[in-house]
């Protein structure tokens, strides 16, 4: 089957599911698409597995406005083929934290030089750029375990300074990160200790929203 014909079938697939409370609730919920489906996600993942992964077919869906067509773009892209530049166009294209998580999960935290690309993009001052760059971060952590002296302490520089300025998402985004590192030895938690400390008695409201998440974190 040509490009054309994948598209129709995988959009046939999608109305044939579609979900139109689900979709209604979405928008209340701030996650606005030009159109959304309202599939929920295990039936895209079944969707996604009818189909090769395939750049092109990936790249394709991506362009399309529909919410369901970019989840699966992130299941079916091949790692191999998508550059570093591409990587950066999709985040840029990122509007919403639905999209932000979930190309993050299926796609980013799987890239080669993922390490490299996340730590440029929490560098970058737009939300969801920032965003992705995070919770790209929290899944290395989670995966494959910890950073180096240097790099850590680049990491918790930036990631204090984002949660302290940065919007309710980025906060939650860097907060899902400061947790992966802080759970990988107490070494870790003692670094983000001490840069939290003098926060205790903070009239910053955001200085108190750090410091009492970080105590939970070691805490719990």
């Amino acid at each position: 089957m040509d490009l054309h014909g994948q598209l129709k079938e995988i959009k046939t697939q999608l109305r044939l599911s579609m979900n139109g409370a689900v979709s209604q609730s979405m928008r209340e919920k701030g996650l606005v698409y030009k159109l959304n489906f309202g599939v929920e996600l295990p039936r895209i993942k079944l969707i996604a597995e009818g189909y090769e992964k395939d750049h092109t077919l990936a790249q394709a869906l991506w362009k399309e406005e529909i919410r369901e067509c970019k989840i699966l773009a992130g299941l079916l892209q091949p790692v191999d083929s998508f550059l570093p530049e591409i990587a950066d166009i999709w985040v840029e294209s990122i509007r919403n934290i639905e999209m932000a998580e979930l190309t993050s999960m299926n796609l980013f935290r799987h890239l080669p030089y993922a390490p490299a690309k996340s730590f440029q993009w929490i560098a970058d001052e737009r939300e969801y750029v920032q965003v992705c760059g995070y919770l790209t971060i929290a899944r290395l952590l989670m995966e494959k375990g910890d950073m180096n002296e240097r790099t850590a302490n680049e990491f918790l520089d930036q990631a204090i300074c984002a949660f302290l300025s940065g919007s309710y998402h980025v906060r939650n985004a860097v907060m899902a990160a400061i947790r992966r590192f802080i759970q990988h030895s107490e070494e870790n938690a003692f670094s983000v200790c001490r840069r939290v400390e003098e926060m205790e008695s903070s009239v910053v409201e955001t200085e108190q929203l750090l410091y009492n998440a970080v105590k939970e974190e070691i805490a719990g």
